[in-house]
């Protein structure tokens, strides 16, 4: 395997910059593509805040597609780069074969289901009257594309596995630009509205998927895509789950919080504060999806110096992945608290709109320098395939302290109690984090 002792041997800043870089770089595009889809809608006469409040209320079954995306790529990349560092290539083999297939059996289910059932989805996601019609015009669409999304998530985590963080970066650069160029010209220059968006996601998504085949297919990658390989086999497709299940849980934890965050805004705040909440989480995702790029990149060097019992080299990498995600969400935090309605006015102009986001995104935001931290922590566990601790991790704020919280402060101060629970949240989360990992290593500075 010409090439993949680098990570048991390179220095682990290089290997960090050479994998986490391009990754994060693709995840921010990423995140600024669908950004993008937003600032276009909101901003679009006769959408506007209809438009996205509309994006919101959708965004959750988005999650959900992502969510099985993940899983059987980060399972699958999972299991790859520990058997690469173990020197079982044919395995590996196995894992990358399994994993296309699978991606493509859950994007096809979604496609048929979602579209079958919309409606009624819609409406139990809080859909209102005037928000349904944007929402199913959209929607619609995306479903299409589910395997596309499914299959652009599980690859792009599997040419990182196989050393090439590069075709990563660049598969959703390709996507991110499409995305973009087509945003401008199906919404504001052929005036196709909610459709247009969703036609310029699924073909950036197609350009990402054709780009990996033609890697994996090709002579460029160390573990090359055999169609022999795609037939699903019980021991690695259940390895494949299970390993991903941390991954899958996080996706599908965000699903529910998006849900129960719009069921509790249509209460308190109606349709113009559900546009809000999609404000404020387009910023704060642009930043988290940094982090995943950050943990993204991690994982390869995490699994494969496991596999090869290189336990001092996972926690020099562990330590500097948990600096940089300290900063990134510092960073992060310090802009949006000094320049809120910047942030806000970005998405929509409305006088209603903007007044509250500014409110809303600083209470959201107070804890976030926090959140890099946990996310890197959670998904070292998740790197080295302790799969029940690494799917608690990632359910403890979204799930186990954020949905209790949502529903007791709500009730009590109503609106303002919805997004105070945020930071309440992350600093929780962030508690029983470190509490793991200064058990795992309670003799290293991992810390900052």
């Amino acid at each position: 395997m010409v090439g993949k002792n680098k990570l048991e041997t390179e220095k682990i800043s290089t290997l960090l910059i050479e994998f986490s870089v391009p990754a994060m770089i693709g995840m921010f595009v990423n995140a600024v593509y669908n950004i993008v889809d937003r600032i276009f809608i909101g901003n679009t006469p006769g959408i506007g805040s209809l438009g996205l409040a509309a994006a919101s209320i959708t965004y959750p079954i988005t999650l959900v597609m992502i969510a099985f995306g993940l899983m059987v790529g980060v399972g699958g990349s999972t299991r790859f780069s520990i058997s690469l560092g173990r020197k079982e290539t044919e395995k590996a083999q196995h894992y990358l074969g399994n994993g296309v297939a699978l991606a493509i059996i859950m994007g096809l289910s979604f496609t048929i289901l979602g579209n079958i059932f919309i409606e009624p989805i819609l409406r139990n996601i809080g859909a209102s009257d005037a928000v349904l019609p944007y929402a199913t015009d959209y929607l619609s669409i995306i479903l299409y594309g589910a395997v596309l999304q499914c299959l652009a998530m599980c690859m792009n985590n599997f040419s990182r596995a196989d050393g090439n963080p590069r075709i990563s970066m660049i598969s959703m650069l390709i996507g991110a630009g499409f995305n973009i160029v087509f945003d401008y010209i199906l919404i504001v220059r052929l005036g196709w509205g909610m459709k247009g968006a969703a036609y310029a996601t699924i073909g950036g998504q197609f350009l990402s998927v054709i780009w990996q085949l033609a890697y994996f297919t090709g002579n460029r990658s160390n573990v090359r895509l055999v169609l022999g390989n795609m037939k699903l086999k019980i021991t690695y497709v259940r390895e494949i789950l299970t390993t991903g299940i941390p991954a899958f849980l996080l996706q599908i934890a965000n699903s529910a919080l998006n849900f129960i965050i719009n069921a509790s805004l249509v209460v308190y705040g109606g349709d113009v504060a559900i546009s809000v909440a999609g404000i404020v989480t387009s910023a704060v995702t642009l930043i988290i999806m940094s982090i995943s790029g950050l943990t993204q990149g991690l994982q390869p060097i995490v699994s494969y110096n496991t596999g090869a019992d290189r336990i001092d080299r996972v926690k020099q990498a562990l330590k500097l992945a948990s600096i940089v995600g300290f900063i990134i969400t510092t960073t992060g935090f310090l802009v949006i608290q000094l320049f809120p309605e910047f942030v806000v006015r970005l998405f929509n102009q409305e006088p209603e709109v903007v007044a509250l986001g500014i409110k809303a995104i600083r209470i959201w935001t107070i804890a976030f320098p926090l959140v890099g931290l946990q996310i890197v922590w959670s998904n070292y566990f998740q790197a080295i395939g302790e799969v029940r601790l690494a799917s608690f991790l990632n359910l403890a704020r979204q799930l186990v302290f954020l949905v209790p919280l949502i529903l007791i402060l709500s009730s009590i101060f109503g609106l303002y109690g919805i997004y105070a629970a945020v930071p309440l949240a992350d600093l929780l989360a962030f508690l029983v984090s470190f509490f793991f990992i200064r058990k795992r290593f309670p003799k290293s500075k991992i810390l900052i």
